[in-house]
């Protein structure tokens, strides 16, 4: 169907009459169409070859080129970049600040990863920070976090938050949080956790304290992430502790009252899907028979996916959400 279609089938059906039916058809076929998502999507690209570009540059000419200039030209260009960035920001606000100027949000991302490129040329070529690798770690972490704040951008944000984690030896990338984290080590298990968790009340705080509450998101999904899966590790290895289970229940809730609070089906989903996991390995944990477990499981897993199918047909009701 297009418009045409659905148009005479309302003027046929006395909805609308002739006259605004071509009304409508006019302003369908002038209408403008926005780019926004395309130009956004081209900028973040070309941030993204471009940084790649400058690596492949020093690479083929470090030798014709030599280290200072290499070093100069990076530097002037981080400069520039957080110049240019300070010099079109708006003034600081504890509410979310839109900058006409779009292109300031990508210079300062570009900005930040130039940086992040300078330090490990100089740890690389001068060993500037010797064995500290924390301190040069926790400095791009420390400017990201202001960065952020300053000119209100999720993005570097995103990047502090990791850096943040990088400095206490973990990685919060969802998709890689079980596999670059070694959570055989139980100091690097807890420390996990107690690190997304932290996340996650600075979240909720920046909500309850209308201090960037737009950041509550970013804080909460990497945070929560980290935490459930690590408790989830701790639960499911043989010295399973109470206080991984207490953690883990108490997240899936705070990500289930937040679902609500925030009529979001991402952390909706997170809540159910984690607290699933958990109840169900503690339930078939403690069933030491096997004909038992097999009898209860297949009853236990029939009614559960109704329960599945249940709540896909009413999850708007339950996040409050009108059809």
């Amino acid at each position: 169907m297009n418009t045409q279609t659905i148009l005479k089938a309302f003027v046929d059906k006395a909805v609308i009459s002739d006259e605004q039916a071509v009304l409508i058809a006019e302003y369908e076929k002038n209408k403008s169409f926005s780019l926004h998502w395309e130009l956004r999507s081209i900028l973040y690209l070309g941030i993204v070859l471009f940084s790649s570009g400058i690596g492949v540059i020093i690479y083929e000419n470090i030798d014709t080129i030599g280290h200072q200039v290499i070093i100069a030209l990076i530097a002037a260009l981080t400069g520039w970049c957080f110049f240019y960035t300070y010099k079109h920001a708006l003034p600081y606000s504890n509410g979310q600040v839109k900058n006409p100027k779009k292109l300031a949000d990508y210079i300062l991302l570009l900005g930040c990863t130039t940086f992040l490129i300078l330090e490990g040329y100089l740890q690389f070529q001068y060993n500037v920070f010797g064995t500290r690798y924390g301190l040069a770690v926790i400095i791009p972490t420390i400017i990201f976090l202001f960065c952020a704040y300053r000119f209100d951008h999720k993005g570097v944000l995103s990047m502090a938050l990791t850096g943040l984690a990088s400095w206490l030896g973990l990685t919060v990338a969802p998709l890689s949080i079980l596999a670059e984290n070694d959570f055989t080590q139980d100091r690097l298990l807890a420390t996990a956790v107690i690190l997304g968790t932290v996340l996650c009340i600075a979240g909720w705080a920046s909500e309850k304290q209308h201090i960037k509450k737009h950041f509550s998101f970013t804080y909460i999904f990497l945070g929560g992430n980290l935490a459930v899966l690590a408790a989830i590790t701790g639960i499911l290895s043989d010295n399973a502790e109470l206080i991984y289970i207490i953690a883990g229940l108490a997240l899936s809730a705070f990500f289930i009252q937040r679902a609500r609070f925030a009529q979001s089906l991402l952390f909706l989903l997170m809540g159910i899907v984690y607290g699933y996991i958990i109840i169900t390995y503690l339930i078939f944990s403690n069933i030491e028979s096997d004909d038992a477990s097999f009898t209860f499981g297949t009853f236990y897993f029939l009614f559960t996916s109704l329960g599945v199918v249940y709540f896909l047909l009413h999850f708007k009701k339950f996040l409050g959400i009108k059809k």
